[in-house]
């Protein structure tokens, strides 16, 4: 088994928190959530974690310094998730095998959903892998389009969708595994001819499926994890949640 490597996206502000942390230090059930997220990739199997840091970087370093594993790297413009995997393009570049990439607000990750996409990615020799869910609401979120055999076509977001495709119930959950050097390659295609002119690693999927690679989107993950956090009412959800949990 190759070894695993992992990005965390963890350089946003939290605005809609109405902190002056950054976001993913703002505390669940007292404790910073983004070390939920790094411990669960702890638990399956990762090796190295990379995070990617901007707003008030130091306060993330000193938060994250007591895990010897965790390397940081810095975005110092904001502009997107694909631009933040950017920032990461040298130590890809040293990796040979798969890297997880997830949000750093998601503190319901669950290990053993991670661990299934790191299953199916060697099983099928995967370019990437997506983890999703159906959601009884899928409002807001990137649908997972399927071709005519039920295999991976595109993701379209939901300002994008047609009134068929907003019917889809399977969305995008922001959680990969790339083939590290097939990533580089997707990476260096991005473009950031969109509104907000920002590099979304969601296309990243989408240009390998181009290129004739191996593209999977499986529908592992669980309710729980489709709870991120954003505002002080999400955080209530996932408090609770993690209560009901024992977490």
């Amino acid at each position: 088994m190759s070894k695993r490597l992992a990005i965390i996206l963890a350089a946003g502000k939290g605005t809609r928190m109405k902190s002056d942390l950054p976001k993913v230090l703002c505390p669940v059930r007292g404790r910073p959530m983004v070390e939920y997220v790094v411990e669960a990739l702890r638990d399956a199997g990762v090796d190295h974690l990379l995070a990617v840091v901007g707003f008030r970087a130091d306060l993330v370093r000193e938060a994250l310094g007591k895990y010897p594993d965790v390397e940081f790297v810095d975005q110092t413009e904001q502009l997107g998730t694909g631009h933040a995997v950017k920032m990461c393009r040298p130590q890809l570049a040293r990796h040979a095998g798969p890297v997880v990439i997830v949000a750093g607000d998601s503190p319901l990750i669950r290990p053993e959903s991670v661990t299934a996409l790191f299953q199916a990615f060697e099983t099928h020799r995967a370019a990437c892998v997506l983890g999703t869910l159906h959601k009884d609401d899928p409002t807001g979120l990137g649908r997972i389009v399927r071709d005519d055999r039920g295999g991976f076509a595109a993701i379209v977001e939901d300002k994008d969708a047609t009134s068929e495709q907003r019917a889809i119930t399977e969305v995008n959950m922001s959680t990969y595994v790339f083939d590290a050097a097939q990533l580089v390659q997707a990476l260096d295609a991005l473009q950031n001819t969109n509104r907000q002119h920002e590099y979304y690693v969601t296309d990243c999927p989408g240009i390998l499926k181009g290129w004739g690679q191996t593209v999977l989107a499986l529908p592992v993950l669980k309710p729980c994890e489709a709870l991120s956090i954003n505002t002080f009412s999400d955080l209530a959800v996932v408090e609770a949640a993690m209560e009901r949990m024992g977490l």
